[in-house]
């Protein structure tokens, strides 16, 4: 079978990206990418896309229209796809057994379901979504069970490893391609049918088989990991306020180790996302399930460690301003997760913003690329709050920094992005009231220049002995030790 036509249901922030690339680099394969949400797919296809992310506006426009289509006629796409992607959300589950751990997997079952209904002839089916292990194998006895004559199926594992951001160079120039498919003749058949997509321009040595089931582990253990390295930096942020030292560099020295490396050692307000928390519940669920508690207990960790950054430096906020921030005005820089992106899923941002705004503070909020819809939904969801018309009296959304700065007591930034390093901080300050802090929840500033011109700053994992307050007034100002 040679394949011609490529379906993806889920039209998100993985499948639009990744088949658009596919697009780009298989010209001769004809891409359709559908979802049931209209206005989404009226944002793919107009001149505003429904996600941001470096370069996705170029590759879209180039293949839009020749060989990558949007739409939400699913049925017709899937009839005539040789190969379809699932790439559909699987949150959390806050509702029955495995509230808060186990991942939602009604969308891909649903999928399964309407695939079954309309397919002819044989299909791959690949899961891109994050899944639990063995969820293709759910999906195979779906398909099984509704098959019609003169139709088949293979099923595999194909689970992205995208950073929201530059999401697009990683599909370009991926560290590794994984698929994984069922170990007989038919399942290494729909295997390389899809190596085949991918060595179009990513090296064979970087494309990896495996079973279906240890792909489906990967991903959830390759996030975990990288999860792991944040909250272990986090915590050794902790002692190094405690203690005197500078994380920067500790996690600097420690990072030169060649075993170690130094990628994700920046220590921060803590992770953000769709994934990173969401996978590490999932795996904690799955070891409880299968009745490891050790091993759910040593993942759940990390989860925990992130939760109590978010809490540690909401809390010093609060204590370095006089213990009280009632009715006291803050500029909040950065409400994504990370930069690059206008994603605001599980950002530090929105429990940062939450600890404050319980403690009466006046939020003035700025950021680039998250629409001021998103942020006062976020901040008024019955899962941050109980009194959503209180919090939206608290938060003010402006589009220009120098403006949300005005009459405030602090500035509070809480996603990394490039634009804050080049503020003119001395103008900023001379609109501020007084004494005008900084909390740089990213570590991302030049935090001698803003003491020098005049600012208390602060930031996470390191103390500074020339702080503003201790030059303006000669008195003692203690170091303040924070407890969650």
């Amino acid at each position: 079978m040679v394949l011609k036509n490529v379906c993806c249901i889920g039209a998100g922030y993985v499948g639009g990206p990744t088949c658009s690339v596919i697009a780009w680099k298989c010209p001769d394969i004809c891409v359709h990418v559908v979802d049931k949400s209209e206005m989404r797919i009226k944002q793919w296809n107009s001149d505003k896309l429904p996600i941001y992310e470096p370069g996705l506006e170029e590759v879209v426009k180039e293949c839009r229209g020749r060989n990558l289509f949007f739409s939400n006629d699913i049925e017709t796409a899937v009839k005539e796809a040789d190969l379809i992607f699932i790439s559909v959300n699987t949150p959390t589950k806050t509702y029955g057994i495995g509230k808060g751990r186990a991942a939602d997997l009604k969308h891909i079952e649903m999928c399964a379901r309407k695939i079954a209904e309309v397919a002819e002839g044989h299909k791959i089916v690949v899961e891109k979504s994050t899944v639990p292990v063995r969820a293709a194998e759910s999906i195979t006895h779906i398909l099984s069970a509704n098959t019609k004559p003169g139709v088949s199926f293979q099923v595999l594992s194909n689970p992205e490893f995208l950073a929201e951001g530059t999401a697009i160079e990683n599909l370009l120039e991926p560290d590794r391609v994984l698929i994984g498919g069922e170990e007989s003749a038919e399942g290494n058949e729909a295997v390389a049918q899809l190596t085949w997509i991918y060595s179009h321009w990513v090296p064979t040595e970087k494309i990896i088989t495996t079973s279906t089931w240890s792909s489906e582990l990967s991903k959830l253990a390759s996030n975990a990991f990288l999860a792991q390295r944040v909250s272990s930096i986090n915590a050794i942020s902790a002692l190094c306020e405690a203690t005197g030292a500078d994380v920067s560099q500790v996690a600097g020295a420690v990072g030169r180790d060649s075993r170690i490396g130094s990628k994700f050692l920046q220590a921060s307000v803590g992770f953000g996302g769709s994934c990173f928390q969401k996978d590490l519940l999932n795996l904690v669920y799955i070891a409880e399930c299968v009745n490891l508690p050790e091993v759910a207990m040593y993942w759940q960790q990390v989860t925990d460690m992130n939760e109590y950054q978010r809490t540690r430096f909401a809390k010093r906020i609060v204590e370095c301003l006089f213990n009280t921030v009632t009715d006291k005005t803050l500029a909040v820089f950065g409400f994504a997760f990370k930069k690059n992106t206008g994603d605001t899923r599980e950002s530090p941002a929105i429990y940062v913003c939450s600890h404050l705004l319980e403690e009466g503070a006046q939020l003035n909020i700025y950021d680039p690329k998250v629409e001021s819809k998103q942020i006062q939904c976020d901040l008024t969801s019955v899962a941050v709050t109980s009194e959503p018309e209180r919090v939206q009296q608290l938060i003010n959304i402006y589009s220009d920094p120098y403006d949300a700065v005005t009459d405030a007591h602090a500035i509070v930034v809480l996603t990394e992005w490039d634009e804050f390093k080049k503020y003119d901080y001395k103008k900023m300050l001379s609109v501020m009231k007084k004494p005008a802090f900084i909390f740089d929840g990213r570590k991302i500033l030049d935090h001698e220049a803003l003491i020098n011109i005049g600012f208390h700053t602060e930031t996470i994992g390191k103390r500074f002995s020339r702080n503003t307050l201790l030059r303006a007034s000669g008195e003692h100002f203690p170091a303040f030790s924070w407890t969650p």
